[in-house]
């Protein structure tokens, strides 16, 4: 199956399987999916996630979510730059996500970087999603 937007496909995986109360969603591996959960887990939105091998050889990720009191930890997820409209934007640009609540998930040249991590390294890129 061809995806022309792996990561938006990661992030409504996500999205329904919190809007479903799942403890855990699948999805197929890739290095950007495992980069942007990676930042997710760094900043507590997700509890842990795994890579797996299924039976055909394919690499499989499996995404612990994560609860607070019954509800769900990540309340909105977007995708900002897409396959037809990407968007960057330089360090002293970078978007606060409700008055630094949330987080943006960058691009950049030293990988994929939370906003705060962006600015501390002093590096600006592709704004990939936001997170809420």
């Amino acid at each position: 199956m061809s995806l022309n937007d792996p990561l938006g496909d990661l992030l409504t995986r996500i999205r329904n399987g919190q809007a479903a109360r799942l403890a855990a969603i699948h999805s197929p591996s890739s290095k950007l999916r495992t980069n942007v959960l990676e930042v997710l887990k760094r900043e507590g939105y997700i509890r842990d996630y795994k890579v797996s091998q299924q039976d055909n050889g394919i690499a499989e990720l499996n995404v612990e979510l994560k609860y607070s009191e019954g509800q769900p930890v990540i309340r909105e997820i977007k995708r900002v730059s897409k396959p037809g409209r990407r968007v960057y934007t330089q360090i002293k640009d970078v978007p606060r996500v409700y008055n630094g609540l949330g987080i943006s998930i960058l691009s950049t040249p030293r990988g994929v970087l939370s906003d705060k991590e962006a600015r501390e390294a002093n590096v600006g890129g592709e704004i990939l999603c936001r997170v809420f």
